[in-house]
């Protein structure tokens, strides 16, 4: 690539079973993130969930209040993973170990497994074997949902080249 032509965007995506608390409120932090840092024209953010039982509903109304509670403006809608989407994306970030199963059964081939990623393993302040699906729970689970999301999309940003 010459000096004249621009670097396509890094593309990210974020995916958990639903797509509509955790990968889209990664998605939402990330994106933040990645204004905060000037890096929206470099870097492509989207999110989707394994399952497309909420295809086009909006995140979750407790998700969302968490959120805005702590300073984020809510967007997006959720849509299901597409094969398509392995080869589309630099990194797919899962929730958790189904979320990882699900998303590598899309490429028997094993051909995009590398830019399959847990989210966890970009966290430095916090110690998780996953993401907790927070549906079922309380607010503590909306909490530290944020927690573990604004500690791993701080770890993916640093990760990206400029």
């Amino acid at each position: 690539m010459s000096p004249a032509t621009p670097r396509p965007p890094f593309r990210v995506l974020f995916v958990c079973m639903g797509n509509i608390c955790r990968s889209p409120a990664g998605e939402i932090i990330f994106r933040q993130l990645v204004a905060a840092a000037g890096r929206s024209a470099d870097i492509e953010i989207d999110s989707a969930g394994t399952l497309g039982a909420h295809h086009g509903e909006p995140p979750d109304a407790r998700m969302a209040a968490t959120l805005q509670r702590n300073g984020y403006t809510i967007a997006g809608r959720a849509r299901q993973i597409q094969a398509a989407d392995l080869g589309h994306f630099d990194l797919i970030v899962t929730m958790d170990e189904d979320n990882l199963a699900a998303v590598r059964a899309l490429d028997p081939a094993g051909r995009f497994h590398a830019r399959i990623r847990p989210l966890v393993e970009f966290c430095r302040a916090h110690q998780a074997a996953r993401v907790p699906d927070p549906y079922y729970g309380g607010q503590h689970g909306f909490d530290q949902v944020i927690a573990l999301l604004e500690d791993g999309c701080a770890g993916i940003l640093r990760e990206i080249p400029v």
